[in-house]
This record gives structure tokens, C-alpha cells and sequence, in this order.
């Protein structure tokens, strides 16, 4: 909510010199900022940061912002927008499978808030009203569309409240890909925004390469127009901050625009936004797109936008499990998220959609909760704590497990196969004086005696397993990783 403040002004009541008290700091504040928008002829393309032919810079000017941490935090979904924009179309079964794995995963309590989508083609339009007429009150549907009327009219006729609107604030795009210069883009968004709300639409408006842009002479200006402007017509712009090239840090005391601290703050603190109203969309080609969503929830911003399995454009988007897990790190709480629902989605992508993951990749991955060194792995089989994140098991539905090798002995092996038989709902449960574990080991043993120094892959354990106790063979496929 924004603060309610008492105002003082100078003598001669100028609001230059005013100063307020905040309630949310109990402080008098100083509150004489007001940015102008600062047009140019050229594009200031921060070139002592960003020189093309180095790795791009980090400045810092030692300044700090509070923590802010919102009341409410969410997660926002664009697995079938930015997402899809990475990989092959979905399928119309495989978006209304995946939007229910969101509803369940995200709770009761909707955590998942929103999730968006594409409203283009026929395809698109599907999808879309089958995941409408499911009736869940989230994630709610949104959309994302060009500037342009008879997007406004299409979104309208679906029924969708929200959509995001595309406008881009680094002058990367504003004078090197549009033609324009500060105050035409501006003059430009606007009425594209107007025409939104006179639909009676939420605008979000996507504030790409905000990483780039020049904060205090065009994005602070245009965003607290934008705000005038939903107060205006009542209804309020939420505004998505797009670090759109993942150059965002988050190291205190960095100076903006790669401060995520400093994008965060001044968005609230200059341009009157309120935390309910902002959202960070992040990428990861810097290895940072975890980290800066959750600063970007520290600082202020209520929502962060992810996709499932972190995919998207480059190198991808935030991870939306990643951010699962964040939330209940930050809250304490798992606030109703079905997190084991997580295993399911990445089972889903692997199975049905053909989804090659990388078996280390975190929540998701085959090996993520693998032990593989022969000294850890007897760690794990007798305190599994010692060398699992968390209760993997409990959490996701994802028991700890250890990979096979020349030291393993026959409690690693029963270990591998109980493993894999409950994650099957085999219903069976192995002891490792079973003589048919033994009969497995020698076939191992035999690998190791031939030279072999390298551990065994699933697949290899799983044809041992079909060779020597062909009965559990449908529990050991030859597709396994």
C-alpha cells in the first residue's frame, strides 16, 4: 500500500522543499525528486560499461537502499510466451497439462499468481479458453500483445483482464531499433497505454532492457506518468522491469542501471509505484537470473516472472521452481505450494514433451540428489542428512539416491534399485542379502575388473536389472538416464 505521510513544506510553501514523515520507516523523509524526462538527438549507450567488445562492466557509487520486502510476495508464470519463444510450440494438451501442474503446484493460496500467454494464432486461442474453462482462480490468464487496436479488441472479446504492453526503455531500442528519440517513445507508449485502459484492460508494461536504460532520465519519468496515468482512469499499470539481457547485479553499493537494489527502490521510492504494481522478469546469461529475482522480492517488488524449468530466450528466464523453493527459504512457509508437484512437472517434460533436462540441473534434474563419490555415498546410506540438501523425499517426492560404482558394495546397490522401484510405485523393497543383488554386483564388479573408472549410468544398472531378474523389467526400462 503507499504511505500515508504528513507534509512539510518551507516557508513559502514550495514543493521543492518539501519533506514527509513515511510510516514505513517512521522518519522524515526527504521527498523534492521529480524527474523530467531528458530527451536527446543521440542514444547514451553507457559505453564505459557496455563496450561491446569487453565483458560488460560493473560500476559502483557506494550508495546503499534499504531492504523492503513486501507484505505479499508471488510468482508469475510465462512458460507459454517467453518460454515458447526457445523451443518447439507446445501442444494444446500439453499447455492445459502443464497450467494445471501450475494451479496444483502453486496452492490454495495461489501462489502462482498469474501465467501468460500467446493469443495469436487459432493454437494459441485453444489453449487458452480450454485453461479458462478449467475455472481456477489462479494462476490467472494474461496475455501479451502488439501495439495495436485490434490486439486491444481480441483481448477484450477473450475475456482476458491483464495484458502486457511492450515498451522498451533502454535507448538500445529506443533510437537504435525504433527510429525514435526519448519523447517520441514516450509520447508513443502513452497512447498506446490509453487506448488499453479506455478498453478497460490492466496494462502491464514491459520495460525491456531496463538493465540499459537511462533510469532518471527516461525510465523514473515514464513510469510515474504511467502511474498519473492509471490514476487517472482508475485503474492501475503494473509495470514489469525487464533485465532483459540478464546484466542486472545485485552487489551492494553497484551503481545503477545494473543495480537490481537500485531499479527496485527507485522505481518505489521516485516513481511512486507501488510494491503490488511491480514485477522483475530476469535472464540468465550472467548466471545471476535466480539471485536478481530474489533481490528484486527484497527490495520491494511484489511479483517475479519465471518459466517452468527456467527455459526461454538465450540462455532462459528465471526458473520457476527455482523460485518455489526461494519463497519458502524467504517465508519460512510453503504457504500451500504443492512442491512435489515439481518432480511431476519435470517428469512431464522429460516423458510426454520429450524435454531433454540435464541430469544436474537443480529440484529437477535425474542426478540432482545423487550422490556419487564411494565415500559420500556411504555417508548418505547412513545418515542421509549428511549429504542431502534437504528431505528430498518429503519435499519432492524425490528419495536420495547414490550412483554405482567399483566401492559401492551390495547396500549401494539394493539402495539404487529401492530407488528407482518406489519412484515406479513398484510397491517392492529389495534387502541387500537378496541373492539376485548379488548376482547384479558381480555384472558390476566385472566392469570394474575389465578397467573401468567411470561410474555406471542408469541405463547400464537397468539392463543388468532386466538380465538378471527379468520379472521387475518393467521397472527398468532401457529409456532410463
Amino acid at each position: 500500500m503507499a504511505n500515508k505521510a504528513k507534509t512539510f513544506r518551507d516557508r513559502n510553501g514550495d514543493r521543492d522543499g518539501r519533506v514527509e514523515f513515511s510510516e514505513s520507516t517512521n522518519l522524515i523523509e526527504q521527498s523534492v525528486y521529480h524527474y523530467q524526462l531528458q530527451d536527446r538527438d543521440t542514444p547514451y549507450l553507457y559505453r564505459q560499461l557496455y563496450s561491446y567488445d569487453a565483458v560488460p562492466r560493473v560500476s559502483f557509487n557506494h550508495r546503499y537502499v534499504p531492504v523492503n520486502m513486501p507484505e505479499k510476495i508471488w510468482i508469475t508464470d510465462t512458460t507459454f510466451r517467453d518460454g515458447q519463444q526457445s523451443r518447439a510450440p507446445f501442444t494444446v494438451d500439453q499447455i492445459v497439462d502443464l497450467f494445471k501442474l501450475l494451479h496444483k503446484l502453486g496452492g490454495p493460496k495461489g501462489i502462482i499468481r498469474q501465467s501468460e500467454f500467446f493469443v495469436y494464432s487459432e493454437k494459441d486461442r485453444e489453449a487458452l479458453q480450454r485453461c479458462m474453462d478449467l475455472g481456477y482462480e489462479f494462476p490467472e490468464i494474461t496475455s501479451w500483445i502488439r501495439a495495436s487496436k485490434k490486439d486491444f479488441e481480441l483481448v477484450k472479446s477473450l475475456g482476458i483482464k491483464e495484458t502486457g504492453v511492450l515498451v522498451s526503455c533502454s535507448d538500445y531500442h529506443i533510437y537504435n531499433k525504433m527510429g525514435l528519440t526519448r519523447a517520441q517513445a514516450m509520447d508513443k507508449y502513452l497512447g498506446v497505454v490509453k487506448e488499453v485502459l479506455e478498453m478497460g484492460i490492466r496494462p502491464r508494461c514491459h520495460f525491456e532492457d531496463i538493465t540499459r536504460a537511462d533510469f532518471y532520465g527516461f525510465v523514473v519519468p515514464f513510469a510515474t506518468a504511467l502511474r498519473r496515468l492509471g490514476e487517472e482512469y482508475g485503474i492501475p499499470v503494473k509495470i514489469r522491469a525487464c533485465d532483459t539481457m540478464g546484466y542486472g547485479v545485485t552487489y551492494p553499493g553497484a551503481a545503477l542501471p545494473r543495480s537490481v537494489p537500485g531499479i527496485i527502490y527507485g522505481l518505489i521510492h521516485y516513481a511512486g509505484i507501488d510494491s503490488s504494481m511491480l514485477e522483475w522478469h530476469g535472464h540468465n546469461d550472467f548466471y545471476k537470473v535466480v539471485t536478481n529475482a530474489s533481490t528484486a522480492w527484497l527490495y520491494g517488488a511484489s511479483g517475479v516472472n519465471c518459466s517452468l524449468l527456467g527455459i526461454g530466450e538465450r540462455t532462459g528466464n528465471c526458473p520457476l521452481e527455482a523460485m518455489c523453493m526461494e519463497y519458502a527459504s524467504l517465508r519460512g512457509t510453503r504457504d500451500g505450494m504443492d512442491l512435489p508437484t515439481i518432480t511431476e512437472i519435470g517428469r512431464y517434460f522429460e516423458n510426454e514433451i520429450g524435454y531433454d533436462i540435464p541430469p544436474r540441473t537443480p529440484f529437477v534434474g535425474r542426478d540432482f540428489n545423487v550422490t556419487r563419490a564411494g565415500i559420500h555415498a556411504d555417508g548418505l546410506m547412513k545418515d542421509e542428512e549428511i549429504y542431502n540438501i534437504f528431505n528430498t523425499e518429503l519435499l519432492l517426492g524425490r528419495p536420495a539416491s547414490v550412483a554405482i560404482d567399483a566401492h559401492s558394495g551390495l547396500a549401494g546397490v539394493a539402495h539404487w534399485m529401492n530407488t528407482r522401484l518406489a519412484e515406479r510405485g513398484a510397491g517392492i523393497k529389495l534387502d541387500k542379502r537378496d541373492e539376485r543383488i548379488a548376482k547384479v554386483k558381480e555384472l558390476i564388479d566385472k566392469e570394474y575388473e575389465n578397467g573401468r573408472n567411470t561410474v555406471m549410468s542408469d541405463k547400464e544398472l537397468s539392463a543388468f536389472v532386466r538380465e538378471i531378474i527379468p520379472e521387475l523389467a518393467q521397472y527398468f526400462p532401457d529409456t532410463a538416464n
